[in-house]
């Protein structure tokens, strides 16, 4: 049992990061309750959907007297609730937060959108490119010669996007048991992708970074902080920034040349990437990994999504599961008593309708 056990959850199902932060309240041991259409469908099979893991699935059609009535009868019991949509549609589903906490006055109602509730874009489509393109984020992200390159969807979608919702979710929910009083939060992925940028906006501020790609420390300029290929045209991650970790790192891989001195120049940053490049390119990855990794040089080889849950560290820690056949992430952070899991597969649409009405007390006749 998770540290959420006991927490109800009711999620109206969509795709991206509204599921990822449901998810995660679900690995947390929340009872998070999908609720969506009997036809349903992400467009990925069922066993494969593991966002939706760790959850129960109600069949409601919303637009239907029926299937209002229904969510409304488990609205009225949750704790929480997580929506999705483009500002407005829960309120003409009838299913505005309004008249849900006139319903339920304790719940937690938490709204994930792109471009958040209000302001000029609030209606307009997106998706993480976009939203992380407007925050700074982006264009922090790529190289001189090729220009941003986006970053998977973890920035937006998942990162300033999901996680900011779940933790608004619990905030507001540890907020509620004091004040009796739900609220609802405004989780914008546009607000989440600024606010991961809050260290970098510091460095900017201070002078210590500038707005030209791969001339910073963190975003490839550095020599001692980036990615060589090997010998076998695999890659390693090297982030050797403090100067014993840098000393130790020339020690290891044989950089005795005086120029390798230069670390604090800027001017001497492409020349000495290029050395480390013609040091790094003279051996495979594996050979670098067993003269490299568990020391101090801040050293990783590059894995691909086959070979990370392989990795003995990966393997020790637990880091990947598997479930159903399908390797997955297990449950993040751990802790020392209320430990998370994966409480179930993902459902199929409606497969738990009945059991759910059952647990939650709900009677469909009555609609309480």
């Amino acid at each position: 049992m998770g540290p959420l056990a006991g927490i109800r959850i009711v999620e109206m199902a969509g795709i991206g990061p509204g599921p990822f932060a449901a998810m995660l309240l679900a690995d947390m041991g929340a009872d998070v309750v999908r609720i969506e259409r009997p036809d349903a469908h992400t467009g990925i099979a069922v066993t494969y959907d593991v966002l939706a893991r760790g959850r129960r699935s109600v069949a409601a059609n919303v637009k239907t007297p029926e299937g209002l009535a229904r969510a409304k009868a488990l609205i009225g019991k949750a704790d929480g609730l997580i929506e999705g949509f483009r500002p407005g549609v829960m309120e003409r589903m009838g299913l505005s937060p309004e008249t849900c906490l006139a319903h339920n006055p304790k719940l937690v109602y938490g709204r994930m959108t792109g471009w958040g509730q209000d302001g000029p874009l609030a209606h307009a489509a997106g998706h993480d490119i976009n939203y992380i393109a407007l925050t700074g984020a982006l264009h922090s992200i790529g190289t001189k010669a090729g220009g941003p390159v986006p970053p998977l969807n973890l920035i937006g979608d998942f990162g300033g996007g999901a996680l900011y919702l779940a933790f608004g979710m619990v905030c507001a929910l540890l907020e509620a048991r004091s004040s009796g009083q739900g609220q609802v939060i405004d989780a914008a992925m546009t607000d989440g992708a600024a606010h991961l940028m809050t260290m970098i906006y510091g460095f900017k501020a201070d002078g210590h970074w500038t707005n030209a790609r791969e001339s910073n420390f963190l975003d490839g300029g550095a020599p001692y902080y980036g990615t060589f290929e090997c010998a076998d045209g695999k890659w390693i991650g090297i982030g050797a920034i403090e100067p014993q970790f840098y000393a130790l790192l020339r020690e290891k891989i044989g950089a005795d040349d005086h120029a390798f001195d230069a670390r604090e120049d800027t001017a001497s940053w492409p020349a000495l990437r290029e050395k480390f490049q013609a040091i790094f390119k003279s051996k495979t990855r594996a050979e670098w990994c067993e003269r490299l990794e568990g020391t101090d040089v801040c050293f990783a080889p590059i894995l691909d999504m086959n070979e990370a849950p392989a990795h003995s560290h990966n393997q020790a820690r637990g880091t990947f599961v598997e479930r159903d056949g399908v390797v997955q992430p297990a449950p993040a952070p751990r802790f020392s008593r209320t430990e998370p899991s994966i409480q179930r597969s993902p459902p199929k649409p409606g497969e738990h309708t009945a059991e759910v009405l059952s647990d939650w007390g709900i009677d469909e006749i009555t609609g309480k």
